[in-house]
């Protein structure tokens, strides 16, 4: 599956996609499949702060409970509720099923991310170890 050019990628394997001062959160979908089926997630409160590379919630599977990172800092504005009832979107699309949206404090942070292009080549050198 490509990943989406428009979005920015951390070595954690979350995603972020930035519209100037505000920007949409998930995890990816080398993510989710490594993971296997997501049956809970813990996402921070709308108002929360969270730091770069800090971990802000976690993604529980029928595998593992696995801690999220902040691709950037920033005030939570809004989670993605549907994830609460039916946390198998992810699985389902990783790359639409959002998990938070933020205002960024500094989004010249983005700038450190991975591409998708850098990331594809990431994934493949992590999955050759």
């Amino acid at each position: 599956m490509p990943y989406p050019t428009d979005f920015k990628y951390t070595k954690e394997h979350e995603w972020i996609k930035s519209d100037g001062k505000s920007a949409t959160i998930g995890i990816t979908n080398y993510a989710q499949g490594s993971l296997g089926d997501i049956v809970f997630v813990e996402l921070p409160k709308t108002g929360s702060e969270i730091t770069k590379g800090k971990t802000f919630g976690s993604v529980e599977s029928v595998k593992a409970v696995s801690d999220l990172y902040a691709p950037a800092s920033g005030t939570v504005t809004d989670v993605n509720g549907e994830l609460n009832t039916s946390p198998e979107k992810i699985n389902q699309d990783a790359h639409s099923a959002w998990l938070m949206k933020i205002t960024l404090k500094d989004p010249g942070e983005l700038n450190s991310l991975l591409s998708s292009a850098d990331y594809e080549k990431f994934v493949a050198e992590e999955g050759a170890k």
